[in-house]
C-alpha cells in the first residue's frame, strides 16, 4: 500500500536555500506586470458557472496608491437566493460523486494554484497592502489546505467504515435491546455532507483561509457559495482568481459560486435562507456570533465552522533570551500592519526587564521600512481602510488620554496616497479597554509584571483565545504557562514570531473561547469533519 503523505509547498524557503532568492524576487516582479494587465476590468459573477452581472458595481482600488483593480458586480440578496439555488441543484451529482474523484480535482486545483502563485501573490499584494513575502506565503497556505485536506480524505477512506454483528443460533420470540439475531447485521457508519456551505472571507487571508473553506466544504460533498470581503476592505479580484483555479482544475459547474456584493445583502442573505445548510466564516466576532443568533433565532438549523479573531498575549520572563522576544514580538505585532487575527497585541514583561526589553523593542521597529510592499525591502505596507485609520487614530488618541505612548502614533508619508502609519508600542493602566477590545492595527500595549501567576492570568482576562506565546528558559514557567493559557495556539521561545504563523501539517490553528465555535481548527485531523454529519446505516441480510 502506498504511503500517503504530505509536504508543505514552502516556495520562499526552497529558492533561498537553494539560493535563488534573486530568481525568487524575478518570478514576484513579472507577476506584478502579469497582475496589471488584469486591472480596471469589469469581471461578473459567476453562478451555475455562468456570467452574471447585476445593476451597481463596485469598483476597487488598491490601499497602497488607489489603483484601479477592477469593477465588480454588486450582487443582491436575489443574486445570492439564484447562487444557493445553483449550488442546491449541484449538490446531488457532486455529494455521491466518489470521494477519490473529488480528491483528484483538488489535487489538481493545488496544481493549478501552485502554477499561477506569482500572479495571484502580487493581485493579493495590490488587494491587501501585504508584501511579497507574506503574499507568496499566503498562497503556498492555500496549496497546503488543499493537499493536507485532500490526504485526510484518502486516508480516512472518505470517513466511512464498516461494522457487522453475526448471526446467532439462537432465537427469541420478541425483540429488545441486545437480543440474538439469526441474520447477519451490517452496518456502514459514514460522514455525509450537509449540503449547501455559505463561505464568507475576510480581507487579511482573502486568498488561503478562502481556499481553507471552500476546500474544506467541497471535498467532503457539499456545495459552495462564496462571498469574498467586499467592503471597504475589499479582495474582489483575488476572489475571482480562487474561482478560476477551480474551474481550471475541473471542478463542475454549480459546485463554487462565486458572489460579490455586500455583507449586508448577500451575506446576511446567506444567514438566513433555508436553502443554506452551513456557514464557514472567519472575521469579527460581533458580525459571527450575530450570523449564528439571527439564524437561530429564525429556528434555523445551520451548522457554523467559524473564527472570530484575537486578543493575543505574550509574557516575556526575566529568565528569557531577550533577543529572541523581541524579535519574535516584533514581527507578531507589526507583520501585515498587525492585521491578522493572530497578531500580537499585548505583552507582559517581568518588570526587572521591562525598561531594557522597550528599549530593545524601539529599536527593532526603528529598524522596519514603512512604503509601498511591491518593493522588497518594505517591511509594513498601508492599512486596508479609512476604517482602519480610524481605529488606528481613536487608539493613539485613547494611549494619550490614559496612557504613555512609547513609540509612534504617527501617520506616514510615503508619497503614496494609502494610508500609512508607524507602528506604535504604548502603556495604558490595567482594565484599560485597549487591553481587551481587538484592534487589527499595528498597536502593541506593554505592561510589566511581578509574578508569573498574575501575569498568565492576565494574560487569560479577555473575551478571546486564539494565540498566546511566551519567552522563557524557565521549565517551571513553560510548564504552568501550557497548564493554565487558555488560547488554541500557543507558541514557546518560537524565534520568527511570538504568536503568528502556524503552518499548515505543523500546526493547527484554532481558537477557544471567543476566538470561535466548536473548537477545531484548521490543518487539523478534525476540521474535514465540521463539515459533515454522521449516519448510521444498518442492513440486515
Amino acid at each position: 500500500m502506498t504511503k500517503i503523505t504530505f509536504s508543505n509547498e514552502s516556495t520562499y524557503k526552497k529558492f533561498v536555500e537553494q539560493g535563488r532568492e534573486k530568481e525568487f524576487d524575478e518570478l514576484f516582479d513579472k507577476g506584478v506586470e502579469e497582475a496589471k494587465k488584469q486591472f480596471g476590468k469589469i469581471h461578473p459573477m459567476y453562478i451555475g458557472g455562468k456570467e452574471v452581472s447585476s445593476k451597481e458595481k463596485i469598483e476597487e482600488k488598491s490601499p497602497i496608491d488607489g489603483t484601479v483593480i477592477g469593477h465588480f458586480q454588486k450582487g443582491t440578496r436575489e443574486h445570492a437566493r439564484l447562487a444557493i439555488d445553483a449550488a442546491r441543484n449541484a449538490l446531488p451529482g457532486w455529494r455521491h460523486t466518489d470521494f477519490r474523484e473529488r480528491i483528484a480535482v483538488f489535487r489538481k486545483a493545488a496544481e493549478v494554484f501552485s502554477k499561477h502563485k506569482f500572479t495571484i501573490s502580487a493581485v493579493l499584494s495590490y488587494e491587501n497592502g501585504k508584501s511579497r513575502y507574506e503574499s507568496v506565503g499566503e498562497i503556498d497556505e492555500a496549496i497546503d489546505f488543499i493537499r493536507y485536506y485532500a490526504n485526510e480524505m484518502e486516508i480516512n477512506r472518505g470517513f466511512s467504515r464498516k461494522t457487522a454483528m453475526e448471526k446467532s443460533a439462537a432465537k427469541v420470540s420478541a425483540g429488545f435491546q441486545g437480543a440474538p439475531s439469526s441474520k447477519t447485521e451490517k452496518v456502514v457508519i459514514r460522514m455525509a455532507p450537509f449540503g449547501v456551505f455559505g463561505v464568507l472571507a475576510p480581507f487579511n487571508f482573502p486568498v488561503s483561509i478562502s481556499t481553507g473553506m471552500s476546500t474544506g466544504a467541497m471535498i467532503t460533498g457539499n456545495t459552495v457559495v462564496f462571498k469574498p470581503s467586499s467592503s471597504d476592505s475589499m479582495t474582489l479580484l483575488t476572489g475571482l482568481k480562487i474561482y478560476e483555479c477551480f474551474k481550471e482544475a475541473g471542478l463542475p459547474d454549480g459546485v463554487f459560486n462565486y458572489v460579490s456584493g455586500p455583507g449586508s445583502e448577500v451575506g446576511d442573505e446567506l444567514a438566513v435562507n433555508r436553502g443554506v445548510d452551513g456557514i464557514a466564516f472567519t472575521g469579527s466576532r460581533s458580525v459571527g456570533t450575530g450570523m449564528i443568533m439571527k439564524a437561530y433565532g429564525l429556528g434555523l438549523q445551520k451548522t457554523f465552522v467559524v473564527e472570530m479573531g484575537g486578543k493575543n498575549p505574550v509574557i516575556v520572563s526575566n529568565k528569557s533570551d531577550l533577543d529572541e522576544a523581541v524579535g519574535g514580538i516584533a514581527s507578531a505585532a507589526f507583520g501585515f500592519d498587525g492585521q491578522k487575527c493572530s497578531a500580537c497585541s499585548r505583552v507582559y514583561v517581568h518588570e526587572s526587564i521591562r525598561e531594557q526589553f522597550v528599549s530593545k523593542l524601539i529599536d527593532k521597529v526603528r529598524g522596519f521600512r514603512i512604503g509601498n510592499p511591491l518593493e522588497k525591502s518594505v517591511y509594513m505596507g498601508p492599512l486596508i481602510s479609512q476604517n482602519a485609520w480610524k481605529a488606528y487614530s481613536d487608539a493613539v488618541e485613547k494611549i494619550k488620554q490614559s496612557g504613555r505612548l512609547l513609540y509612534g502614533g504617527n501617520r506616514v508619508n510615503t508619497g503614496l496616497s494609502g494610508i500609512y502609519v508607524e507602528p506604535t508600542i504604548a502603556e495604558v493602566g490595567k482594565g484599560n479597554e485597549l487591553l481587551k477590545k481587538e484592534l487589527f492595527v499595528p498597536i502593541l500595549i506593554v505592561e510589566g509584571y511581578k509574578d508569573f501567576e498574575t501575569a498568565i492570568k492576565e494574560a487569560n482576562d479577555v473575551d478571546y483565545g486564539l494565540t498566546a506565546g511566551l519567552y522563557s528558559k524557565n521549565k517551571k514557567e513553560v510548564q504552568e504557562f501550557m497548564d493554565k493559557i487558555e488560547a488554541g495556539v500557543v507558541y514557546i521561545n518560537r524565534e520568527t514570531s511570538a504568536t503568528t504563523g502556524a503552518i499548515v501539517g505543523l500546526h493547527t490553528f484554532v481558537g477557544w473561547k471567543g476566538s470561535s465555535v466548536g473548537g477545531k481548527g484548521t490543518g487539523s485531523k478534525f476540521y474535514l469533519q465540521q463539515f459533515m454529519r454522521e449516519q448510521s446505516v444498518s442492513l440486515t441480510k
